[in-house]
């Protein structure tokens, strides 16, 4: 399998090379170059397969420069870090079915991605006998799932950037007190976006990148969303085993659209009508539903929300869609993102028919969003964060008789516990790895939202070669 950029400036390359490189080196985003389909009986025979086995099947579609051995030694030891046995498994309320991707080590969807990652750069530095200086913005569950992905590794030292005192004080904490020797903490006086636009401009000098061996783990890196498309698959295969090859609908908390992209990569994977439309669901930063409902993706003003992991304007797994939108031509692709960096707008009224085929959206108000965690609560006894909340919001506005409608729980409801008790009127359970962060040592850097600040930092703490 090869890998292409968005804008169509550099080389064919493989997955191993796609994964180093994070993004593209002429600015653009990685996408295999083609989206393999998966026929009815293969699908059919996956029925019973376990996450790890379903997730080899899937993955090695797309890798095809590791041998199988040692990807199913990669997959088998990053999710048997996770609590459950079923690694996502699916909690059935009536029609809607909440998928929870909370039981990884930092309690949060990012796990399922990042443990794999990170088990995927050790294994390939080692491989390679090299460095990697990995650097990402989080606007909350990325940099702690990173940071717990290669704490302690070799040849790994990791720079994660976040908005100061924009994220949950128990995703600040799950942060700030790894204090292993290779992790450094930047709290970022500005928004996420300020961290987003940081990183996207460090990794674009592309002399400094190749200097300190520069590595991504937001969502730009392509294996990010590899590792995310397995487990729609897997509650397709659950719910058709109990409901006879229904279609189904996925309600998808959105901020940086690298979750609901992975959807969409497995909507085209499989076979035609298992998935049947994909629910984006987005907070008060309501970008990517104007772009639903009007082709208006024009940035405005990050609000913060009690759902910080969607507090984004610009997504950075945008330009992938927008890709294949604009019919993989690279050249209208560049020339758009160029005209949003310039004007930070883009009108794509034009393409709305198709943008509607793909997506259904919806915005929740912090009203609407503490309103869901009560409702669902008082009828189901079931406690949601408030980004699941804005996901389950979205569902219950567009459920048809009928379709199943799975919803993405992307956090522990604990690490949003203030907003849980202002809408239920009890804080949730805490589970003791969360308990037990009170208290300990902490360490972090405050710094303004300045590339040349932070790429000083680099060097000083970077590894080299």
């Amino acid at each position: 399998m090869q890998y292409i950029s968005t804008r169509g400036g550099i080389s064919p390359i493989s997955f191993t090379e796609a994964v180093m490189m994070g993004l593209a080196e002429d600015g653009g985003l990685l996408l295999p170059r083609t989206i393999p389909r998966i026929g009815s009986e293969t699908f059919a025979s996956w029925q019973g397969l376990s996450y790890p086995e379903l997730a080899f099947e899937v993955m090695s579609r797309f890798i095809d420069d590791i041998p199988n051995s040692d990807l199913r030694e990669l997959i088998n030891r990053s999710y048997a870090t996770f609590e459950h046995p079923e690694v996502t498994p699916l909690i059935h309320h009536g029609n809607l079915h909440i998928l929870e991707l909370f039981h990884g080590p930092t309690f949060a969807f990012k796990d399922v991605a990042l443990q794999f990652l990170g088990n995927l750069f050790e294994y390939l530095l080692k491989k390679n006998n090299a460095v990697m200086n990995i650097i990402g913005a989080t606007s909350g569950d990325t940099g702690s799932a990173a940071i717990y992905g290669v704490r302690g590794k070799e040849k790994i030292n990791i720079f994660i950037l976040h908005p100061h005192k924009r994220v949950s004080p128990i995703q600040e904490l799950q942060m700030t007190t790894v204090t292993d020797s290779n992790v450094f903490n930047i709290a970022i006086s500005g928004t996420f976006d300020d961290g987003q636009a940081i990183v996207k401009a460090i990794f674009n000098d592309i002399d400094f990148k190749k200097q300190y061996s520069l590595g991504a783990i937001n969502s730009i890196n392509w294996a990010r969303i590899l590792a995310q498309v397995v487990y729609y698959i897997h509650s397709c295969l659950h719910i058709q085993r109990h409901e006879h090859d229904k279609a189904m609908d996925f309600a998808v908390p959105t901020g940086n659209f690298g979750d609901i992209f992975a959807g969409y990569i497995a909507k085209r994977m499989l076979p035609e009508g298992t998935i049947r439309k994909l629910l984006l669901a987005s907070n008060t930063n309501d970008i990517l539903t104007r772009f639903v409902a009007h082709g208006d993706y024009s940035l405005g003003t990050v609000v913060a929300t009690s759902s910080p992991s969607m507090d984004i304007q610009a997504a950075s797994n945008f330009e992938r869609y927008l890709y294949y939108l604009l019919d993989e031509n690279p050249t209208r692709t560049q020339e758009a993102m160029n005209q949003f960096a310039e004007t930070g707008r883009l009108d794509l009224a034009s393409s709305c028919d198709q943008i509607k085929r793909d997506f259904i959206a919806t915005a929740a108000s912090e009203d609407e969003v503490l309103s869901t965690i009560q409702a669902f609560y008082k009828e189901h006894g079931y406690i949601l964060d408030p980004h699941t909340a804005v996901g389950v919001h979205a569902a219950l506005i567009h459920q048809q008789e009928g379709i199943p409608v799975v919803c993405l729980s992307t956090a522990h409801p604990a690490k949003f516990g203030e907003t849980v008790e202002k809408a239920i009127g009890i804080p949730p359970q805490m589970p003791p790895a969360l308990a037990a962060l009170a208290g300990k040592p902490s360490r972090c850097e405050l710094m303004d939202a300045d590339r040349k600040l932070i790429q000083d930092f680099i060097r000083q703490h970077g590894l080299h070669a």
